[in-house]
């Protein structure tokens, strides 16, 4: 077993910065089949709204008359502002009741959909983009929340089933507003996130439990809590880096992918959103990685996702080999291979997280997912730059190369 696993698995539970502050945890019980169903569908559909824009830009540039760069800047900001909400605002699920923090998101995030949908201008759709960002760090408060309620011998596997809800809804969100946008226009997809997290704030607020909060800290203690665990646990760090760096090239590719089967494919917004099909295969990805890390360790769950992700990317170097169709085909391998790895790395990464401190899982959620969504909105920026400067090579080996730094640092030598 690795340090790493046994780290994780042999820490008392109190081991925190403010161990005073903690509060009891009773023993989880196993998930019922509804609401594991549900905890799924509330973190799939949250995250969805992270991505809808992404098929749609150049629809959506077009429309508001503003440049590909300008229009880049909706999925950067969102993605900022998810990334911010995870540092600032999931770490109260501690504090609070997990329950009423999901409801207070979920409502706030029908109103910016909304306001993205009836943007008058480009300034109001970019401040509403940074809205649903934040608003939709819900799906890191349903995450723990289902890490919280499993027995321990089950949390990888009932963690890696609602993360595959929410994979499902990071890749399926670019084949639905894809479509939806190509025959009804873009404003009409943003109007039906609208209504769909409207159905669900209804289903969460009849079916998800309360939770008791495990500490007392404020929020400013809390934010200072959340340093100290990041200066005690290297494991913490080294997850939170390695998953940065994946997402930096998964960001690139998708932020990406709709401008270049453009340019040279001539293929629409549809199109676009459909590849995400081939993705979200990669989504199974999260059950099996989570019965894996709770059978033999998360440690060779993140090399070999990391070593999946970056041979993947690194096949589609010889697309100028290939034939329009054979193109096309590679890209569909290619985003099945790397999506598999990505959330096997992201799930086996959870596995270890939520083990360090079990009273302090939203925070650790926090700053893991913070890291991650820090490379999403740098991948975004880095891709659109690297794209206008070097072209899809150039893409490409964006994404190669941060896989492959990924894998060296879950290979590289740590204290044990």
């Amino acid at each position: 077993m690795s340090s790493i696993q046994s780290t994780y698995e042999e820490r008392p539970a109190g081991a925190t910065a403010a161990p005073a502050a903690a509060v009891p945890i009773p023993a989880p019980q196993a998930i019922g089949a509804p609401l594991l169903l549900l905890l799924a569908a509330a973190a799939g559909v949250s995250v969805a709204s992270l991505y809808y824009s992404q098929p749609m830009l150049g629809l959506l540039g077009a429309d508001m008359q503003a440049s590909a760069s300008t229009a880049g800047w909706v999925p950067t900001l969102t993605q900022l502002g998810y990334a911010l909400g995870i540092l600032l605002l999931a770490p109260l699920g501690d504090r609070y009741d997990r329950r009423r923090i999901i409801l207070v998101k979920a409502v706030a995030l029908v109103g910016v959909l909304l306001a993205s949908g009836l943007a008058p201008g480009m300034g109001s759709l970019l401040a509403a983009s940074l809205g649903v960002g934040l608003a939709a760090t819900m799906a890191q408060d349903v995450v723990p929340a289902a890490a919280t309620l499993a027995p321990a011998a089950q949390r990888g596997r009932m963690v890696g089933t609602v993360m595959t809800g929410l994979l499902l809804g990071i890749l399926l969100s670019r084949v639905v507003s894809g479509l939806v946008a190509q025959l009804w226009g873009w404003r009409n997809m943003y109007l039906l996130a609208a209504s769909a997290m409207a159905v669900l704030v209804v289903a969460v607020w009849r079916g998800l439990p309360h939770f008791a909060p495990t500490t007392q800290l404020g929020w400013l203690a809390l934010m200072r809590s959340m340093w100290e665990l990041w200066r005690q646990h290297a494991a913490l760090r080294r997850a939170a880096l390695a998953q940065g760096l994946l997402a930096v090239g998964f960001s690139a590719f998708w932020s990406t992918l709709a401008v270049m089967l453009h340019s040279q494919f001539q293929l629409g917004a549809a199109a676009a959103g459909a590849l995400g099909l081939a993705g979200a295969a990669g989504a199974l990805a999260a059950p099996l990685a989570g019965r894996m890390a709770d059978r033999r360790g998360p440690e060779l769950v993140t090399r070999a996702g990391a070593a999946l992700a970056a041979a993947a990317f690194a096949s589609m170097a010889t697309a100028p080999w290939l034939g329009a169709q054979g193109q096309l085909l590679l890209i569909v391998a290619a985003a099945v291979v790397f999506d598999f790895g990505v959330q096997a790395v992201l799930v086996a990464h959870q596995t270890i997280v939520y083990g360090i401190a079990p009273e302090a899982r939203s925070r650790l959620n926090a700053l893991l997912f913070t890291g991650m969504f820090v490379g999403m909105a740098s991948g975004a920026a880095l891709g659109s730059w690297v794209l206008d400067h070097a072209g899809w090579l150039g893409v490409v080996a964006l994404a190669t190369v941060s896989a492959l730094a990924a894998l060296a640092v879950r290979c590289w030598p740590h204290a044990r």
